[in-house]
């Protein structure tokens, strides 16, 4: 099931079935491509068109965070829960590993994937991984999509940042079976940005913790009022229609 967003449209899947449908893309050899849809990406895709076809071309797109499970429901949808970027990428590492899947993660400053890779090879020594840094130059990238077909991943992590990773994804879908935009998912793996504590996730203050550890965020935050003011637009056009 979907709820449509401010024109995008967002599955309401817990973690663990979108865990399960990107397990059955590996196994069956089918191309599965994960968009993990904040408030921000949203908003932004009011004004850019191409943004929002991108988006909701994607095969699942998932509700990443709170605002947005707030939105859906304030929509007259229910949505079980939140699945960011980071946190869906931890929870198929457990079936990567006993699978023996092949992961390529692409992004990040030099040295971040690395790091994050030889991490988790650690922890799921199953795992074969990949990386390669995201600062590459437009002359670079053939021989970046040339490297990642000879690895064949089973999943591609794409750490650009967004829209650059959604655009990005979406002009090579070829290159894995399963491709997924993570963020800034590598610092956190890598363990360069620290995440905010389990205490604080489940009150949904995630948020605010990063943007008392990182102020200059605040720019960037300034766009969940707007967000949510829009979705009580949407929730009263249509119920004057209704």
């Amino acid at each position: 099931m979907r709820v449509t967003i401010l024109g995008v449209t967002v599955d309401t899947y817990s973690m663990s079935e979108t865990v399960e449908k990107i397990g059955c893309a590996v196994q069956d050899r089918r191309a599965l491509r994960v968009v993990t849809a904040n408030p921000e990406m949203i908003y932004a895709s009011e004004h850019n068109p191409e943004l929002k076809q991108v988006i909701n071309s994607a095969d699942i797109i998932t509700a990443d965070g709170i605002g947005v499970v707030w939105a859906a429901r304030t929509l007259g949808t229910q949505v079980q829960e939140r699945v960011t970027g980071i946190d869906l990428v931890q929870a198929i590492f457990p079936a990567a590993s006993a699978g023996k899947w092949r992961m390529y993660f692409l992004g990040g400053k030099p040295g971040v994937a690395e790091l994050a890779a030889y991490k988790i090879s650690t922890d799921y020594p199953g795992i074969k991984c990949c990386t390669r840094h995201g600062y590459f130059s437009p002359q670079e990238e053939q021989k970046i999509l040339q490297e990642i077909r000879q690895f064949q991943p089973d999943v591609l992590l794409v750490g650009l940042g967004a829209p650059r990773q959604e655009f990005w994804l979406a002009e090579h879908p070829d290159l894995a079976k399963v491709g997924i935009g993570v963020g800034g998912s590598f610092d956190a793996l890598a363990g360069v940005v620290t995440r905010a504590p389990r205490r604080i996730q489940e009150l949904h203050l995630e948020w605010l913790y990063r943007l008392l550890k990182e102020p200059w965020r605040w720019r960037r935050q300034t766009v969940l009022p707007r967000f949510m003011l829009r979705v009580l637009c949407q929730k009263v056009r249509y119920s004057s229609n209704s």
